[in-house]
């Protein structure tokens, strides 16, 4: 996550606020929300992010529990990644991140394949310089598409100033570049997964 200056004290559009729903139809056709969240009860920062891919649920799941894959160096935000362990639904892997090179990131992910729900944790913060980071992803048949919706909550330094960043650099790129790379990734490698 980077640091940077805010220019302009909320930069993001009414359309994106929690209790919108998203349009459907820009929904199918590429269009990712991201909503501003604020934990309960604590400090830190949220967000909840919504897309589509043009992937059936079954495929979907498949490519988002890959967790010993080599296609997530495509993403141009993760430099490294790796599984460290995978009992039952439990899995550990370890990722390095652009913008924080050198500094590997442990995240605990717990899946619910009857749910099509994935919980994450980040296990080391303090290295991370991040008080905490949580969430899941909760995948939803949508025809021959899955919808996704992603949550997640974080504490560290700045989160603020990136949350609320409108340019490259800050949350919303972030995301939506991430939901973009999603929705290409599993098209070109819809076979491997059908």
């Amino acid at each position: 996550m980077a640091m940077l200056l805010c220019l302009s004290p909320d930069p993001v559009p009414a359309q994106n606020a929690p209790e919108d729903k998203p349009d459907r139809n820009q929904l199918m056709q590429g269009k990712a929300y991201v909503y501003k969240l604020d934990p309960e009860g604590s400090a830190g920062k949220g967000y909840k992010l919504v897309y589509m891919v043009a992937a059936p649920l079954g495929a979907y799941w498949k490519f988002k529990t890959d967790f010993e894959n080599d296609f997530l160096l495509t993403n141009k935000l993760i430099k490294e990644h790796r599984l460290v362990e995978h009992k039952n639904n439990v899995v550990i892997t370890e990722s390095i991140y652009a913008t924080k090179p050198g500094v590997e990131f442990r995240w605990r992910t717990i899946s619910f394949p009857d749910r099509h729900r994935l919980s994450f944790e980040l296990q080391n913060p303090k290295e991370c310089g991040q008080k905490y980071h949580y969430g899941h992803i909760q995948l939803e048949a949508a025809g021959e598409y899955t919808k996704v919706t992603q949550i997640a909550y974080f504490d560290f330094f700045g989160a603020t100033l990136w949350m609320n960043y409108p340019w490259y650099g800050g949350m919303r790129y972030y995301l939506e570049y991430t939901a973009r790379w999603e929705q290409e990734t599993i098209l070109r490698l819809m076979d491997r997964y059908r």
